[in-house]
Order: structure tokens, then C-alpha cells, then sequence
């Protein structure tokens, strides 16, 4: 008798945990960002029990990456999908505005954020025309702006924790204002330098902190640069002070021979998509000082 109610009471606790179990998985907040700098930032402002899927991976091209059908199926799941726009991830554009996607879509850089998302959290997005760099993660300032939007989506979902969101959204930003200054100080030498890129990605960061971006070697994300526009890049190198060349890993430095010639010009290689950084509560910080440590190293 006592063997078949001690029988009976596993069942009810072993059937118990198989109802609670779900219910404690799912409490977990789910979150989809299209970039690496962008996770970064989630992980500065998220809770430690939130789950980020990031799906641009290294080495691949945002402006026409192919997702996975698991990363399908993450972003049905998700509660909340942070991307800067579709002048960046122009494989997102059509899904994320379709009637499956549009309510949990953020865009952190579009234009038309600005009056959607403004307007009802108070921030203001940078938009941008067809000119300028969709790169803005690469600027603290704007960078900051995104992660006190991402703050507001996170306490806006079921399974926010507001206290620990605050509280990670102060500590961000004590500890961006600390990084800024380091690198400010770290960077004044380099004031004097000519820089050059591949691709206009460089500009935010450029401009933020005081920095003479010279020339682009390839001014269009898909279009291959003209003769006319070679020439005159290489006009610019010449007459550069000290130019320093920050090349990319995913694109060919070969590019450069036919312009650089017999030019003495310095090497620097950095990382706009953050590959190697850690992606944890400190990333966005340790993000922005390798940029700073490429710009450096042209010194």
C-alpha cells in the first residue's frame, strides 16, 4: 500500500515538472539580430537568460546574405528582431515588413524608424540617403542611441525584467562615456594622418572622433570603382600626408597594387562586423577599442 502511494506521488511530481518545464523554458526572452555589432549591443542592455541568434555570420555579405531555415525558424520564434535597414541587410527588407514580421521588427537605422519608433519611444534615429554610410553601430554616439532603443523594445515584451534592463543600460553607459575619453586621447596623434578604406564604412567612426578619412577605394557596396575614380584616388594618396591604408579581411588588399605603385604607405587591418569580438555585456566597449587600436597602429 505505502509502495503504491509513493508510486502515485512520483507520477503526480514527474507529470507536474513535465507542465512546468515548458512554461520555465519559454519565460526565456528570444531575440533575432541581423549583424554581430548589433548582438553586442543586446548583450550590453539584455538579461543574462536571453537568447540572441545573430544572422550574418563571419565573413559574409549583409547586403545579400541567403538565411538558413533554422534561422527561418528563429526569427518566427523571436519576440523581438533588431536590424539597422534595409539600405544594409537588403535580405531582410521584403520579409521583416511582410505581416508575419512587421510588429516585432526594429530598425534601428532606417529613416522611417524615425517616425514610427520615435514617436512612440521618445528617441530620435539617424536616417540617412543613398550617400551616406549605413555603417552608424561603428559611432558610440549613435550606437547609444540604438542600445537605449533596444532597452525600451526589451521592457516592452512579457518577460522583461525592468529592474535588471535599467540597470544595464546605466552601466552601458558609464561605460561607453569611460571607453569614448580613452580613445579620444588614445586617437589625437592620429589627427595628422591620411586615412583610406575599402569600402565607405569607416566614415561614423571617422567623423566621431576627429579623424581625416581621405579616400574610398570602392565608394559603392556593389559597384567596382571607375578609372576616373581610381585616378583621382590616386592623386589623393599621393599628395596624402603619411596615408594609412585600413583594409578589411574579407576584401582583396590586391586591389590596392595598381594604385599604391611605389607609394611608402602604411597598412592597418580592421573589422567593421566585429568577428572576433566576444559577444558579452562588455563586447560593444571591447568593439570600439580595436577599431581604435587599427587607427593606432597606422602611427
Amino acid at each position: 500500500m505505502i509502495r503504491q502511494l509513493f508510486h502515485r506521488l512520483a507520477l503526480r511530481v514527474l507529470a507536474l515538472a513535465l507542465i512546468i518545464l515548458p512554461l520555465s523554458l519559454s519565460a526565456n526572452t528570444q531575440v533575432v539580430v541581423s549583424l554581430k555589432p548589433l548582438e553586442l549591443l543586446v548583450r550590453a542592455i539584455a538579461t543574462p537568460d536571453t537568447t540572441v541568434t545573430t544572422l550574418v555570420g563571419p565573413g559574409d555579405n549583409p547586403h545579400n546574405y541567403s538565411m538558413k531555415p533554422s534561422q527561418r525558424r528563429a526569427l518566427q520564434d523571436a519576440e523581438a528582431i533588431f536590424w539597422v535597414g534595409p539600405d544594409m541587410e537588403t535580405f531582410l527588407g521584403r520579409m521583416l515588413n511582410g505581416d508575419d514580421f512587421r510588429s516585432r521588427a526594429h530598425a534601428l537605422g532606417d529613416g522611417e524608424a524615425e517616425e514610427d519608433h520615435g514617436d512612440a519611444h521618445g528617441h530620435h534615429h539617424h536616417g540617412h540617403d543613398e550617400d551616406s554610410d549605413p555603417h552608424i553601430w561603428l559611432d558610440p554616439a549613435l550606437a547609444l542611441e540604438m542600445a537605449r532603443d533596444i532597452h525600451s523594445v526589451l521592457k516592452s515584451l512579457n518577460t522583461s525584467d525592468d529592474a535588471t534592463l535599467d540597470a544595464n543600460l546605466a552601466r552601458f553607459e558609464k561605460a561607453l562615456a569611460r571607453t569614448e575619453s580613452e580613445i579620444r586621447s588614445q586617437l589625437e596623434p592620429a589627427s595628422a594622418i591620411s586615412l583610406f578604406t575599402y569600402h565607405n564604412a569607416f566614415t561614423h567612426f571617422a567623423q566621431h572622433y576627429d579623424l581625416t578619412l581621405a579616400g574610398v577605394l570602392n565608394p559603392g557596396s556593389e559597384v567596382s570603382a571607375g578609372a576616373r575614380h581610381l585616378a583621382n584616388l590616386q592623386k589623393q594618396l599621393e599628395s596624402a600626408d603619411r596615408p594609412c591604408l585600413l583594409t578589411e579581411r574579407t576584401a582583396n588588399k590586391e586591389s590596392w597594387r595598381p594604385i599604391i605603385g611605389d607609394l611608402k604607405v602604411t597598412f592597418s587591418d580592421w573589422d567593421p562586423l566585429a568577428t572576433d569580438i566576444k559577444a558579452d555585456q562588455d563586447g560593444y566597449l571591447a568593439f570600439q577599442q580595436s577599431l581604435a587600436n587599427a587607427v593606432a597602429k597606422c602611427l
